[in-house]
């Protein structure tokens, strides 16, 4: 078994978990979206970016350009989610709808890494 592959499939599966976990509710009921689970989500994220730097394979490459896609998405999200409640001062509907909707495009981009991930493992020989 090698660790490094344990630790790196880890880290997908928890990050498409944890924004699966954030994304699930009414989009627009910010009651329903806890930011503990997104700041999880998106430091999750940034870990499981960081493992993908160093493999050269095409797959890798791939790999790396969803995770770059799933941070973008999240720290856009968290960058508005901060103007809202810093600047604005409240956190409307239409602006947590927003929010989960970027949440919910990492979380389409995790789905597509987990997607690569699997069809990396099916097609390893031994």
């Amino acid at each position: 078994m090698n660790l490094e592959k344990v630790v790196f499939a880890f880290f997908i599966v928890l990050a498409a978990t944890l924004n699966f976990g954030f994304f699930i509710g009414d989009i627009s009921n910010p009651d329903l979206h806890h930011i503990g689970e997104f700041v999880a989500a998106l430091v999750v994220n940034l870990i499981a970016t960081s493992l993908k730097f160093g493999d050269r394979s095409h797959m890798g490459a791939t790999q790396l350009a969803t995770s770059l896609v799933a941070v973008l998405q999240l720290v856009a999200a968290a960058i508005f989610w901060g103007y809202q409640t810093q600047v604005v001062g409240q956190m409307t509907p239409s602006a947590m709808a927003s929010i989960v909707s970027l949440a919910g495009g990492a979380m389409l981009a995790n789905f597509v890494s987990l997607i690569l991930l699997i069809a990396e493992t099916v097609m390893f020989r031994r």
